[in-house]
C-alpha cells in the first residue's frame, strides 16, 4: 500500500536541532536524508553543549529555536521533530491541517483517555505542528516568553504546557491518532503509520529533577506513566513503578557498577519478576479467559497436547477467539510438540525467547534445531528465570541471561554493554565478538564459533530446484507496520511463527524463491544454510528499530567463516524504485562449518544429560 505522502511543497518546514557529539550527529544525518527524501524543507541546526549543561538545559532551548523558525517562516506551517525520531511519510492530513496546533496526545493516548484525568500535560512534543494562524503563533511566542523569563529547572514540554494552559481555550487543535506511530500501528485501522519514535531514555532519568505540572482538577493517577499506570492492576502498576525505578538507579550508577547491578538482577530472578506478564489492564487478578489461556500454554509446556485442546475448547465456549487467543494456541501447540512424552528419555531444558506470540522465527529455531540433535523431549525455561539447574542456551542474542548453571552452544549478544557469565559451561558462541565480550567479562577463551541456526538444512532437509520466478520479502517483526511499496514480482510472508510445521512451510517458500530480501538476521542465516540468494536490508530512518547496536551481524558473519560482514543495506520504503537484485548475494555455508556447530550442539546435549542424571 502506498503511503499518503505529500509531494514537494513550499508551505511547510520541518525543524530540529542536535548537540555537537557523534551520537546525535549520526541521528541528524539520518533525519536529514529522511526528511529531504520526502520533499519537505528542513531546518536542522547543531547546538553546542556547554560544560555545565545537562539534558534538561538543552531541551528547553527547543522553545526559542522553534519560535525563531516560526518568526522566520510566517507563511509556512512549522513542524518540530526530535532528532532521534523519523518520518516515514508526510501525510496530507498533517501537511494541510487547518488546526492551530497538531500533535500526539501525551503518552500517545487515545480519545478515551484525552485530557488531564491521568496526565499532567496535554501534548507529546516529540512531533508537533504550529500553524500560521495568529492563535498558533501567539501560543509559540508565549511559550518562548515563559522559557526566557521563568528561572526554574524545566524541560521544553513544561513551557509548552504553560502556554497551552494560557491559550488553549481560544485555540483549535488536532490530535494525531496513535496508530499513526509505527510502534502502535494496527493493520486493520486504515491508518498508515508515518512517524517512528526514538526515546533517549533521559525522560525517566530527569523526571524527578525538573519542574512538573499538577493535573488540572486533581492529582493524576499514578506516580509514573500517567494513563498507563491508571489502566493497570495494582500488582502490575507496582511492578511497572519498580521496573522504572530500577532503570533510573541503573542509569545513575557508573558503568561498571551498573553492569554488576544488572548481572545480579538477572541471576537472582529480579529481571524475570519485573518483566513477566501479570493480569491485564483494569483488573486486580486475571480474568477467567486469561486464566484459560495461561493454563493452555502451561499444558503445552508440559507436553500435554490433549489438555491444550481442552482449554482451547473452553475458550471457544466463552468467546470467539481473536488473534491473541489464536496466537497463544499456536505457541501452546509448539511447546507440546517439543515436550511431548512420546519423545523418549530425560527432557532437555532449553532457554529461549518465546515472545511476541505466536513466536518469532529466529527464536523458535532453538527448539527446532535442538530437537534434531536429540530424540529427548525439549522442555522450555524462560531466559530470565532464576535457576540453578542445568539448562541449554543456543540460538539468539540472549547472552546477558546466561547463568552459572547454563550450558552454552552458539549463543550471541546484541550489545557489549552487558557482562556475560564467565562461570557457565561454553561449548561455543556465535562469533568472535561474543567471545571477546566473554573474555572481557572474565570468562574463558572460547574458540568454537557458529550460530546453531546454520544447521537448518540438516534439521529440515530441503533441496533447491527450479524456482518460482518470484522473490520473497520477510520483515523483522519490528518492521511489521512499515508502509512498504512492493514490486509485483515480490511476495511477502510473515516471520511470526513457532510451530515446526509452519516453519517448514516458511522454509519451503524461501527455498522455492528466486531470491529473498529480509530485515531479519535468522532468515538470512536460513538462506545461507540452504544457499538461497539473499539480501539483508534495513529501512532508512529505522536503523534503531531492531534491538541492539548491530554487532550481531558481524558476529554471525565472522563466526560462520564468511568472507565479509553481512550488515543490513539501507533502503527506502518504495522498493519499486531500486534494483532489488543488486542487494542480493548467494552464500552456502560449508559442511565443515556445519560439522563444527553440530559437534558443539551434541557436546552440549551430552553434558546436559550427564548433569541432569
Amino acid at each position: 500500500m502506498a503511503a499518503d505522502t505529500a509531494s514537494v511543497r513550499d508551505d511547510i518546514v520541518v525543524c530540529s536541532f542536535y548537540t555537537d557529539d557523534d551520537y546525535y550527529r549520526a541521528h541528524a544525518d539520518t533525519l536529514r536524508g529522511n526528511v529531504e527524501g520526502l520533499g519537505v524543507q528542513l531546518e536542522l541546526e547543531e547546538i553546542h553543549k556547554g560544560p555545565d549543561d545537562d539534558w534538561a538545559d538543552l531541551t528547553r532551548r527547543k522553545i526559542g529555536f522553534l519560535n525563531g523558525v516560526c518568526l522566520a517562516n510566517p507563511d509556512k506551517r512549522v513542524y518540530w521533530i526530535d532528532v532521534d525520531c523519523s518520518l516515514l511519510a508526510f501525510p496530507e492530513f498533517i501537511a494541510s491541517t487547518t488546526a492551530d496546533l497538531i500533535g500526539f496526545q501525551r503518552g500517545f493516548g487515545t480519545p478515551s483517555s484525552i485530557g488531564y484525568l491521568s496526565k499532567t500535560r496535554f501534548w507529546e512534543p516529540c512531533f508537533f505542528g504550529i500553524n500560521t494562524t495568529p492563535a498558533a503563533r501567539k501560543f509559540m511566542a508565549d511559550a518562548a516568553t515563559f522559557e526566557r523569563e521563568m528561572d526554574i529547572k524545566a524541560t521544553d514540554d513544561y513551557f509548552f504546557e504553560e502556554s497551552w494552559r494560557a491559550n488553549g481555550a481560544n485555540m483549535t487543535f488536532q490530535i494525531i491518532p496513535s496508530p499513526a506511530m509505527l510502534s502502535k500501528a494496527q493493520a486493520d485501522s486504515g491508518i498508515t503509520p508515518f512517524f517512528s519514535f526514538g526515546a533517549s531514555g533521559n525522560v525517566a532519568e530527569f523526571k524527578d529533577k525538573v519542574e512538573q505540572h499538577s493535573a488540572i482538577g486533581g492529582k493524576a493517577v499514578g506516580a509514573v506513566g500517567g494513563a498507563l499506570i491508571g489502566a493497570m492492576s495494582g500488582r502490575t502498576a507496582a511492578k511497572h513503578v519498580a521496573l522504572q525505578a530500577a532503570k533510573r538507579v541503573e542509569r545513575a550508577l557508573p558503568v561498571q557498577a551498573a553492569h554488576r547491578l544488572r548481572r545480579i538482577a538477572d541471576r537472582t530472578g529480579v529481571t524475570h519478576r519485573l518483566t513477566a506478564h501479570t493480569a491485564g489492564p483494569g483488573s486486580t487478578r486475571p480474568s477467567t479467559q486469561a486464566k484459560l489461556v495461561n493454563w493452555m500454554i502451561s499444558s503445552g509446556q508440559k507436553g500435554d497436547a490433549a489438555a491444550v485442546e481442552n482449554f482451547y475448547g473452553k475458550i471457544e465456549d466463552r468467546i470467539v477467539p481473536g488473534k491473541p487467543e489464536i496466537a497463544a494456541k499456536e505457541v501452546a501447540n509448539s511447546f507440546a510438540h517439543y515436550a511431548t512424552p512420546e519423545r523418549p528419555g530425560t527432557p532437555v531444558a532449553l532457554a529461549w525467547w518465546v515472545k511476541p506470540f505466536p513466536g518469532n522465527f529466529g527464536d523458535w529455531l532453538s527448539p527446532l534445531v535442538l530437537a534434531h540433535e536429540t530424540p529427548n523431549p525439549v522442555r522450555y525455561i524462560p531466559t530470565t528465570a532464576k535457576t540453578n539447574d542445568p539448562h541449554l542456551f543456543t540460538i539468539g542474542s540472549v547472552g546477558r541471561f546466561i547463568k552459572p548453571s547454563s550450558i552454552v552452544v552458539g549463543t550471541g549478544i546484541s550489545t557489549t554493554e552487558h557482562l556475560l557469565e564467565g562461570s557457565a559451561s561454553y561449548h561455543s558462541v556465535r562469533g568472535p565478538i561474543t567471545a571477546q565480550a566473554l573474555r572481557d567479562s572474565g570468562g574463558p577463551d572460547v574458540e568454537s564459533f557458529g550460530d546453531p541456526g546454520v544447521l537448518l538444512r540438516r534439521a529440515v532437509p530441503l533441496e533447491r530446484g527450479e524456482t518460482t520466478g518470484r522473490a520473497t520479502l520477510v520483515r523483522h517483526f519490528t518492521h511489521a507496520n512499515v508502509p512498504l511499496v512492493l514490486p509485483d514480482h515480490v511476495d511477502e510472508i510473515d516471520v511470526r511463527m513457532s510451530h515446526p510445521a509452519r516453519i517448514q512451510a516458511f522454509l519451503e517458500q524461501l527455498v522455492g524463491s528466486d531470491y529473498v530480501l529480509t530485515s531479519a538476521m535468522h532468515v538470512m542465516i536460513a538462506c545461507h544454510s540452504y544457499g538461497i540468494p539473499c539480501g539483508l536490508i534495513n529501512f532508512e530512518g529505522l536503523q534503531n528499530a531492531v534491538p541492539g547496536t548491530g554487532i550481531k551481524y558481524a558476529d554471525y558473519s565472522r563466526g560462520a567463516g564468511l568472507d565479509k560482514d553481512y550488515d543490513p543495506q539501507l533502503i527506502r520504503f518504495d522498493l519499486t524504485k531500486i534494483s532489488l537484485e543488486d542487494l542480493v548475494s548467494q552464500v552456502r555455508l560449508s559442511d565443515d562449518k556445519l560439522d563444527e556447530v553440530e559437534q558443539a550442539m551434541r557436546g552440549g546435549v551430552e553434558e546436559y544429560l550427564r548433569r541432569a542424571e
